[in-house]
């Protein structure tokens, strides 16, 4: 295959994944009722509603990101910046939960139209987005969407994270393995990822459970080193 080919397919690979996880999501949300949309979400601070209203604002920054790069334009993530989008989310946070599913169903509709029109050279356009390009953003809303349907608290875990999902995952958050030490994740089902450089550190578990600690979420069984030694701390998010 050549490396064009691989990048489209590529692309297509990751767009069909985006499509599986907003349906996903809106499962969950579809049964979300009044009570729980005020109920606490696994994010510390955040009810439901706080993390559904970051979804439908990151859903907006997300396409406002991807017209604009095909625009040949660079706009901040945010319109407004890092405050506008916190006090979009508090407004929103308290809506009703068809208000909330309404609104998300809308964002993941529009994102999946807007992913299908990209043609190939649209995925290597620059945009302001860590100053990266289209295909970033785009990965960044997958990642952002099954993680947050996980923090939901609704039902969907952690188990549903496809190998594409976990390989993704993995490869953006090996900044947060501290300097000085390289980082083995060894999966049951024999997936093994390498981060880092130093001493060696070997992490054993599932493979999504892995990929949970390593997101910082707690994994549905646990994850253990191979000494027997705590887990290794890690860095924020990057």
């Amino acid at each position: 295959m050549t490396v064009v080919a691989a990048s489209r397919a590529a692309s297509a690979a990751l767009v069909t994944a985006i499509g599986l996880a907003h349906a996903r999501l809106g499962r969950v949300v579809a049964a979300l009722t009044e009570e729980q949309v005020a109920e606490p979400s696994r994010l510390p601070g955040w009810s439901r509603g706080h993390v559904l209203a970051h979804l439908t604002e990151l859903a907006a920054a997300v396409t406002r990101q991807i017209e604009a790069a095909r625009a040949g334009e660079l706009v901040e993530v945010y319109d407004g910046g890092r405050p506008a989008r916190d006090a979009a989310i508090e407004a929103r946070a308290p809506e009703s939960a068809e208000g909330h599913e309404r609104s998300l169903r809308r964002a993941t509709a529009g994102i999946g139209v807007l992913l299908a029109s990209l043609a190939p050279a649209d995925w290597d356009l620059p945009v302001r987005y860590r100053d990266a390009v289209v295909r970033t953003v785009v990965q960044a809303w997958y990642r952002e969407v099954e993680i947050h349907t996980v923090d939901l608290d609704l039902g969907a875990d952690s188990d549903g994270w496809s190998e594409l999902f976990c390989d993704q995952t993995v490869e953006f958050l090996a900044p947060r393995v501290r300097a000085g030490t390289t980082l083995v994740l060894e999966a049951s089902d024999g997936w093994t990822r390498e981060l880092g450089t130093g001493a060696r550190r070997v992490v054993r578990g599932a493979r999504t459970d892995l990929v949970a600690w390593l997101a910082g979420r707690d994994p549905m069984r646990p994850v253990r080193t191979d000494d027997g030694e705590p887990l290794p701390e890690l860095d924020p998010w990057p």
